[in-house]
């Protein structure tokens, strides 16, 4: 029985793929106020807490990426606005990261894209705040002596769809629905 076992954990490894762990990342948001502008807008970061990608030869045919949705950070502001927009963004006017600590990503399929700077397109599902939706983006891709990285385009998803939202409808007209992402993700 334990070599059948065994016989099958082989097989479906072989069969799936080999698994990359992430190694080093870097997850930069935007978040717009009244327009999509620099001058109203903020940005930072917020760690991916784990992460692999499920590769077939040379292909991405899979993986899944946690964010820690505690440590998101405002990196244009500092001191007391810096922890106040912090603090902000993680009751539930925003991310209610008491309740949902963590958002992912799951990679659903990677196809070609014709932007030659970006060229290939990667489909997957977010879920935040339990709400799971599609959201895709355009990323370079290389592989080099067994090292992954993926380097997305910036890309937007509709923060409403995630019930990202202020209770009150009127502040949801000063802060735009969309979330702007960049990703940059190296995996072995």
């Amino acid at each position: 029985m334990k070599n059948l076992v065994l016989a099958a954990l082989l097989a479906g490894g072989i069969m799936f793929g080999q698994t990359k762990k992430v190694t080093d990342s870097n997850v930069q948001w935007f978040g717009y106020k009244l327009a999509k502008t620099e001058a109203s807008s903020h940005n930072g970061v917020v760690n991916l807490q784990s992460g692999d990608v499920v590769m077939k030869g040379n292909n991405i045919v899979g993986g899944t990426f946690s964010l820690d949705m505690n440590s998101i950070n405002a990196t244009d502001l500092s001191g007391e606005y810096q922890t106040k927009l912090n603090n902000h963004l993680k009751t539930g006017d925003f991310f209610e990261t008491d309740k949902f600590p963590v958002a992912t990503y799951k990679i659903t399929s990677v196809k070609k894209n014709n932007n030659k700077a970006f060229p290939y397109m990667i489909y997957g599902n977010l879920t935040a705040k339990n709400k799971t939706n599609p959201v895709a983006f355009p990323a370079k891709i290389s592989l080099k002596n067994g090292v992954l990285n993926i380097v997305s385009d910036k890309f937007s998803f509709d923060r409403q769809k995630f019930d990202i939202a202020y209770a009150s409808a009127a502040k949801d007209v000063i802060v735009k629905d969309d979330i702007d992402m960049i990703i940059n993700v190296t995996a072995k």
